[in-house]
């Protein structure tokens, strides 16, 4: 057994199956099916960990959209959608805060729906009012609304998904009209702030901007997070270019350098979406960065095939200065019309070293096999 800050490793793996490995790193393990040999390879390495108490784990997923019921209920997903983050609620919650992105509105209505002007590649998305709870009852914390779908229903859309959210307590930001927030959860005062290059949102590609926000948020909190929807979209997309990239006539930002970017400025997370494919995570001057975490929960008028119905749940631990101490990637894959679930082939994590080593073989981070994420030793 090995250790590496917080993270784990354990070389006899017959005894646990997929599952219950993941969990080991988190921090517990699932009673239910649990043999007593494997509770006490369990005690016994908890045992030997330090784990300081000013750790703070912090988790982020890519895109999420959990159904639409337009342009009909067809879009929806059984159950009402009640089952839909079920296979993986319990890593969800188990953190000090967790993230994601809100790829659409909250909006049992009618609203506006924005005018097309290529139908063949345009869509839009709503969800019923009562879909919130959902995220609430995974454990979502705070949620980015920067992205190409904020406003596909218009004022409305937007009006009502902002009063879900705050009815709810899920903190949010990324719109002109909620530029950032800041809360404070378990005696820790978080910043959030999200960007895009989409009408409507604090724009990605406006550095200087960003800069002046992440500079406001750091005077005054202990942990900056920095959301961005930016990068070229599809399956041909999964490398960072470390330039501007352009989608379909638009300027889709260049991720690496808006990345560094915020951290310059006082950012200590940097968790990336928009391409729809799971690119590289990268650390620079101590903080974490994920370049895109990919589809997450997109149900119903999303392309899963291949690397797009992959993606990362992705734990990192930092100390309450927000330096990154370590991490863990737990993989899930979207099958069917989609819902993640956890993957046991971790295709994911596979893809994600391949790309660590091709996009950014200077960077001091290391994966491991097993989804644990270190700093290189010099």
């Amino acid at each position: 057994m090995h250790s590496c800050k917080r993270g784990i490793l354990i070389e006899q793996y017959d005894k646990l199956d997929y599952y219950k490995r993941r969990f080991l790193f988190a921090g517990r393990l699932p009673v239910q099916n649990t043999t007593r040999e494997e509770i006490d390879i369990y005690s016994s390495i908890q045992d030997s960990l330090e784990i300081s108490e000013d750790t703070i784990s912090i988790i982020g997923v890519g895109d999420m959209m959990l159904g639409t019921n337009y342009p009909a209920d067809s879009y929806l997903p059984p159950n009402d959608g009640k089952d839909i983050l079920a296979p993986v609620k319990d890593i969800l919650i188990d953190a000090d805060l967790t993230f994601g992105n809100m790829e659409g509105t909250m909006l049992s209505d009618s609203g506006d729906v924005k005018k097309c002007s290529n139908p063949a590649v345009c869509y839009a998305f709503k969800s019923p009012d009562h879909y919130i709870s959902y995220f609430k009852e995974a454990g979502f914390d705070v949620l980015s609304l920067a992205n190409n779908h904020s406003g596909d229903f218009g004022v409305p859309g937007k009006t009502n998904t902002v009063r879900l959210l705050k009815e709810n307590a899920i903190e949010f930001a990324g719109l002109l009209e909620y530029p950032f927030t800041i809360f404070v959860k378990d005696s820790i005062t978080y910043g959030f702030c999200a960007f895009a290059p989409n009408n409507g949102t604090v724009s990605f590609n406006d550095h200087d901007n960003a800069v002046s926000l992440v500079k406001h948020l750091d005077s005054l909190c202990d942990v900056v997070i920095v959301s961005f929807h930016g990068g070229a979209e599809g399956s041909s997309r999964t490398h960072i270019t470390k330039s501007n990239e352009i989608f379909l006539g638009e300027n889709r930002g260049n991720p690496y350098k808006f990345s560094r970017a915020v951290i310059d400025a006082g950012a200590d997370i940097v968790f990336g979406h928009g391409p729809h494919v799971t690119r590289a995570i990268d650390i620079y001057k101590g903080r974490f960065i994920a370049y895109s975490l990919g589809n997450f929960a997109t149900y119903g008028r999303f392309n899963l095939k291949g690397v797009s119905g992959i993606a990362p749940i992705v734990k990192v631990y930092v100390n309450e200065k927000g330096e990154f101490i370590s991490g863990q990637i737990f993989s899930t894959k979207q099958i069917g019309e989609g819902g993640p679930i956890l993957d046991p082939e971790q295709r994911v994590l596979k893809e994600m070293i391949t790309l660590n080593k091709i996009d950014v073989p200077e960077s001091k981070l290391v994966i491991d096999d097993n989804g644990q994420v270190c700093i290189k030793q010099d």
